[in-house]
């Protein structure tokens, strides 16, 4: 398949060495790609080619215009490239598998493709994996993806609404099973409460999250299918009806002793029936003996290889001043190391919104990872949320400017104030709303320039530098609902 890239001047030697030898470049008379005109293609064509003989042509993500017309009189497809010249390289061995488009972009259409195509790969390797347990429905341990537990901190005091909603939450963030957390103070009718409404809000399988016998007795009757956890002290008791009623469980070593109990207190648990046996070696957070905590986790599995492992992500996320998107990615991708087979996290604080979406993504990049025998990088699915893996073309300091310079004077609008907030995803999509607020409407929207669009279209604006302002604002608002961030309107972002 013959193909031609069109770009202006100033792009010219990026995107030669982008394209290498995969296709044929035009050079077009305007120095910037983007301005790039059906007339001015036809044009350069004719004064720049002998002959025209080519499958498809490429012009820049960000034209805009139809190119219909063009393409017709060719007689060869027209289609946008990427928005970025140096993308070039990865978008054009696609073309012989893919059809692109006259409307999106090359790079957003192939990253949609390539994250569908990993998943499908995820779900193909999920169903063939082998396990020694499973969870309802859902495959523990083995070679199967690592699951993601979501803990719902407090279950059985929350009001009946609130833990629904936040089950739901984690469901949508992509939670695999739901931990009910039993307060200290819960009854045994707070558990039966709880399970209840968990029941009928979701098909996820459940776990009740207490060392409380009475607890665990009542979660059994409700038919609760994991119980977080044993030890010692409420093994001997209630050990036996957690087997009778096959149910699973999660064994941890005793308080302040470590893996000689852990081992002791899975006998004991074996010796009372119980059959579907999950381990927690107990992951200890970083400056309290995390790489010894490791070495727990190593030596277990390699000793056990057939028991599934539990890795409590949170203990570590929740106690670090950091990020979670890398924090997660990294202990999930240790967790894969160590045999883990549950992730758990109780997405609790503020800084740690979002780590529910972030352990289940990395958990997915770790299955395509170890498929492929390479490193977690360019799988089509990621946790880049802020930096970036290819750095677009930076401007030269030119040699005369004129230095920018903020406005000392401010002229109120005589068309009145617009307030702007934030109406923030509670369901961990990121798909929260712009809200912005005149006297005489109220206008919400997804992104800055819907509700700028829809700002001008009404006519609450006359003055530029409060458009300018205003711009600048839904902009910071839009980033803030993308990164799960908080936002206030005149406050540095």
């Amino acid at each position: 398949m013959k193909i031609l890239v069109a770009t202006g001047r100033l792009a010219e030697q990026t995107v030669r060495n982008a394209v290498g030898d995969l296709a044929d470049v035009l050079i077009v008379d305007t120095k910037v790609a983007a301005f790039i005109t059906p007339r001015k293609l036809l044009t350069a064509i004719t004064d720049e080619l002998s002959s025209f003989d080519y499958d498809i042509m490429f012009i820049p993500g960000l034209v805009s215009g139809n190119f219909t017309k063009a393409e017709n009189e060719l007689g060869c497809k027209i289609r946008l490239g990427p928005k970025h010249a140096y993308d070039l390289g990865f978008v054009l061995p696609f073309v012989a598998k893919m059809e692109f488009s006259t409307t999106v972009p090359a790079c957003e259409l192939l990253a949609d493709v390539r994250r569908e195509m990993a998943l499908e790969k995820v779900q193909e390797l999920e169903d063939a994996a082998v396990v020694p347990m499973m969870l309802g429905n859902l495959k523990i341990g083995g070679n199967s993806r690592m699951k993601v537990m979501a803990e719902v901190v407090d279950a059985t005091g929350l009001e009946p609404e609130a833990l629904a909603l936040r089950i739901r939450s984690f469901e949508m963030k992509g939670a695999d099973i739901i931990d009910l957390g039993a307060s200290l103070h819960a009854t045994s009718e707070d558990v039966k409460r709880a399970i209840g409404i968990a029941r009928d809000t979701t098909n996820l399988p459940l776990s009740i999250d207490t060392l409380d016998i009475i607890l665990i007795r009542e979660a059994l009757k409700c038919g609760i299918d994991l119980v977080l956890s044993l030890a010692s002290s409420n093994i001997n008791d209630i050990g036996s009806e957690i087997a009778e009623a096959g149910t699973s469980a999660v064994v941890i070593p005793d308080p302040g002793e470590g893996f000689e109990s852990l081992v002791r207190n899975i006998e004991l648990a074996r010796a009372s029936g119980i059959i579907n046996l999950i381990a927690d070696p107990v992951l200890d957070p970083i400056g309290h003996g995390i790489a010894g905590s490791l070495v727990r986790y190593m030596d277990f599995h390699k000793q056990n290889p057939n028991i599934p492992i539990f890795f409590g992500v949170g203990n570590v996320t929740e106690l670090i001043d950091a990020d979670s998107t890398g924090v997660n990615a990294t202990l999930c991708g240790i967790g894969a190391d160590v045999g883990a087979s549950i992730l758990f996290t109780p997405e609790y604080s503020n800084k740690t919104q979002g780590s529910i979406n972030e352990l289940k993504r990395a958990s997915q990049m770790m299955v395509l990872s170890k498929e492929r025998q390479s490193s977690p990088k360019d799988l089509g699915v990621d946790l880049i949320e802020i930096k970036e893996k290819r750095r677009r073309t930076d401007s030269v300091f030119p040699e005369n400017f004129v230095p920018a310079e903020k406005n000392k004077m401010w002229t109120l609008d005589p068309k009145g104030s617009i307030r702007i907030s934030i109406i923030p995803d509670i369901h961990g999509k990121k798909e929260g709303f712009i809200l912005a607020e005149h006297d005489s409407a109220s206008i919400v929207g997804k992104n800055a320039r819907e509700v700028m669009d829809t700002i001008l279209k009404m006519e609450l604006v006359s003055r530029m530098e409060h458009a300018a302002y205003l711009g600048q604002e839904l902009k910071k608002a839009e980033i803030a609902l993308k990164l799960g961030r908080s936002y206030s309107q005149d406050d540095e972002f």
